[in-house]
């Protein structure tokens, strides 16, 4: 198992993955921040006061640190801020779960969706488990040690 977690072609393909995922979610956020603000104040989780710059400052974040991912430009630095905004991102998800609090995650889109309660929340536990393996990517990206120059058995 250890020789497959660490194996270099399989590295390589999660950081771009991880990456591409990043950069996809990022883009609607930088496109329109006062939505994506709107999605951060439904949380409920933040001070008015950091909701706007959290708004223009985290897109940008994601964006970089997918394209340094895919580029495999500063890889671990990349990797490690996505491993801590996916902790951030899971603990919030958990903590309205937890409070009852049904939100549409602005993970992927800031257009408002009309669900019913029960289906955010199921939404919210799925992306949950999404975010989870997503985890799993950045532990994988940042724990590895990977060149573009394969290594001899």
């Amino acid at each position: 198992m250890s020789r497959l977690l660490h194996n270099h072609w399989l590295s390589i393909l999660v950081r771009i993955a991880l990456g591409i995922i990043f950069v996809i979610a990022a883009w609607p956020k930088v496109y329109d921040p006062p939505s994506f603000a709107h999605m951060i104040w439904n949380y409920k989780i933040l001070p008015s006061s950091w909701i706007n710059p959290m708004a223009i400052v985290l897109p940008w974040l994601e964006m970089v640190c997918g394209l340094a991912l895919v580029a495999g430009i500063h890889r671990r630095g990349a990797a490690l801020l996505v491993t801590g905004m996916l902790l951030v991102f899971i603990a919030a998800l958990l903590t309205d779960i937890v409070r009852d609090i049904p939100v549409n995650c602005g993970c992927f889109s800031v257009t408002p969706v009309q669900r019913s309660h029960e289906e955010l929340v199921a939404e919210m536990k799925a992306d949950t488990l999404r975010d989870l393996g997503m985890l799993l990517m950045s532990f994988q990206a940042l724990l590895t040690r990977v060149t573009w120059r394969a290594e001899t058995l």
